[in-house]
């Protein structure tokens, strides 16, 4: 069965829950999606019961720290397992070229070069490109450019095992120029920074981000069945789930998931 597993939902100065990334799992392993800022992805991978033994794909949206800081520790885990014995075949990395180059820089800096050795090797880098495909943990992958305002950065659409199709649109608003991408969905991953009656407080738009109705009312112009909401504020964050759920049905009428840290939703 796949599922999806969520690792972290909040955004990049959350310090209630962790930044958000996730992972989907199926018979072919964990496809690991951004890995959050800092270590706390060894703890949530752990707290949700994933091996990064079965993580042989990692694809990441673009550079901002809250999404790339992560990824230097889970390669320091898996290469340190790789030294070990205890992990089998190679890592590889999918995301754009300028995240590839920090990467590297970072890895020089910071990584032991008993674990570096395996890059070129056993940890693989692939550039990805708009409209690229790629088969990834057994899933075809489309990579798109969601057109961002502030810094390149990549969404993906791909279809699940089930015969749904899935696309995640990164941590911006929905750009109509992905709407070849994301046409069609069944299952749509969404940023929702804040309530719409909480603008005022969280100044999502000046931050490039949406409110809860916005992206509630995206998800029923473009008939999305399914709708996942997260890379939210914080402040909220004991009753997010109630919250954002009554202001999201305001606008939405499909099935909503407003998740904390390490929920599973079934695809």
């Amino acid at each position: 069965m796949e599922k999806l597993h969520v690792l972290g939902t909040g955004y990049a100065l959350a310090t209630r829950c962790y930044n958000t990334c996730f992972a989907i799992t199926n018979n072919h392993g964990t496809l690991l999606v951004d890995a959050g800022g800092g270590n706390g992805i060894l703890r949530q991978m752990e707290d949700a019961n994933l091996s990064f033994a079965d993580v042989h794909d990692l694809f990441i949206t673009h550079a901002h720290p809250d999404h790339l800081n992560g990824v230097v520790w889970a390669m320091r885990k898996i290469m340190t397992m790789m030294n070990a014995g205890k992990y089998e075949g190679e890592l590889h990395i999918w995301c754009h070229e300028t995240v590839r180059k920090g990467l590297e820089v970072i890895g020089e800096l910071m990584l032991q070069k008993k674990m570096l050795r395996h890059i070129g090797s056993r940890v693989l880098f692939h550039d990805i490109t708009d409209g690229m495909q790629a088969t990834l943990c057994g899933y075809e992958i489309t990579f798109f450019d969601i057109g961002s305002t502030k810094q390149l950065q990549f969404g993906f659409s791909t279809t699940l095992q089930n015969g749904r199709k899935l696309t995640c649109l990164g941590d911006e608003p929905y750009n109509p120029i992905c709407g070849k991408y994301v046409a069609e969905s069944d299952w749509m991953l969404c940023e929702a920074f804040c309530l719409l009656a909480q603008a005022d407080v969280f100044k999502p738009y000046e931050k490039h981000h949406s409110t809860v109705a916005d992206a509630a009312k995206l998800a029923q112009e473009l008939a999305i069945p399914h709708l996942v909401l997260w890379h939210t504020e914080d402040k909220n964050y004991a009753n997010r789930k109630a919250l954002y759920t009554a202001e999201a049905k305001e606008f939405y009428h499909g099935d909503l998931y407003v998740p904390n840290d390490l929920e599973v939703i079934e695809l």
